[in-house]
């Protein structure tokens, strides 16, 4: 597996990729986010084949925010959110920043221990709906 910076045109076909990811943002929203900001876009391959992919953006000087990711049914189980998030990790702290922020879901169990394993802390919760799977798990790390 290898990155590799790439597009939001790339980040948008992907995402339609992605079954838990029903409600794909639309290009506006990627441009309002991104745009004017530090961010970094990475593409996971795998043999040539575009495989996962991880956004970012900062928040201020000293804040990083991992936005949206997620690895294509077919690419699960390899490593390839590992190695993303640790990609992630050593660009944002080359580039001078000093914590991260995520936010989750419950529906998302995997990807909480994921970041629960990687040194990533609770830090607070949002309801955003009566459903529990649906409340947002926000979390953050120092570097």
């Amino acid at each position: 597996m290898n990155w590799r910076k790439g597009s939001i045109e790339e980040v948008m076909a992907l995402v339609e990729q992605v079954p838990e990811l029903d409600r794909p943002y639309p290009l506006e929203t990627y441009q309002q986010r991104l745009n004017e900001v530090p961010h970094l876009i990475q593409i996971a391959e795998v043999e040539g084949e575009a495989a996962a992919f991880k956004v970012g953006y900062a928040l201020n000087d000293t804040d990083f925010y991992s936005w949206l990711g997620a690895v294509l049914p077919d690419f699960r189980g390899l490593g390839i959110a590992k190695a993303l998030l640790q990609g992630q990790e050593q660009w944002v702290a080359e580039q001078g920043y000093r914590l991260i922020k995520v936010k989750s879901r419950n529906r998302y169990p995997a990807m909480l221990r994921m970041l629960l394993g990687k040194g990533y802390h609770l830090v607070d919760m949002e309801r955003a709906s009566d459903t529990p799977l649906d409340y947002r798990i926000l979390l953050e790390k120092s570097l």
